[in-house]
């Protein structure tokens, strides 16, 4: 791949980030405390994985096998390039039930409004919709078809989509919701969510 090429799938494709980091280091720190799942081993899916980064965090500092997917084919190409099992999907929909003892998402969380969206791969990455939960509210209500039995979810969650509204429709989807990880900036605060049934 010759640098332009290079140039183009960056611009088009999440790099990592305070939230990238905040997420992949509650996620390592969570597995690290838990037993191993079915079968002797965990098996962990990063929804919308972006370049990679917290995928291939979570690969390279737990026992776990990581699976990731994102629906940009840029972020699949660079995920894969930098060797993580990768698939090109629409958050968890074409994952059997049951599959994954733990699920991580940073998903797409910045108040749009829809006259100002522009068309592209990044605005895909960034734009939460009118209010941050565009994306956060369908993946809420899938995300428990993969879940193997006593599997988690780790979501990311700014202060600007309101964590609060986002932990309540985790429970009107069964979850039980804990922070486990938060960081301030004068903007925002980024906060992980576990969740659990």
């Amino acid at each position: 791949m010759d640098l332009q090429e290079r140039r183009g799938i960056e611009t088009d494709v999440y790099q990592p980030a305070e939230d990238s980091r905040l997420l992949a280091d509650a996620v390592c720190e969570r597995l690290a405390n838990v037993g191993d799942g079915p079968g002797g081993g965990r098996t962990v899916l990063e929804v919308g994985t972006g370049s990679g980064y917290v995928a291939g965090r979570i690969a390279a500092e737990t026992d776990a096998r990581v699976i990731a997917s994102d629906l940009n084919p840029h972020a699949v190409r660079q995920a894969r390039e930098v060797g993580i099992e990768t698939v090109r999907a629409d958050l968890v929909s074409p994952f059997v039930d049951g599959a994954f003892d733990a699920v991580a998402f940073n998903p797409p969380y910045l108040p749009t409004e829809p006259d100002t969206e522009w068309d592209d791969w990044m605005e895909r990455a960034l734009s939460g919709g009118e209010d941050g939960r565009a994306i956060i509210d369908p993946f809420l209500a899938s995300v428990g078809r993969v879940l193997a039995p006593g599997g988690v979810v780790y979501l990311l969650v700014s202060s600007l989509a309101d964590v609060d509204a986002v932990a309540e429709c985790a429970g009107e989807e069964g979850f039980s919701a804990a922070a486990v990880a938060d960081h301030s900036f004068p903007f925002e605060t980024l906060t992980v969510l576990e969740l659990f049934r």
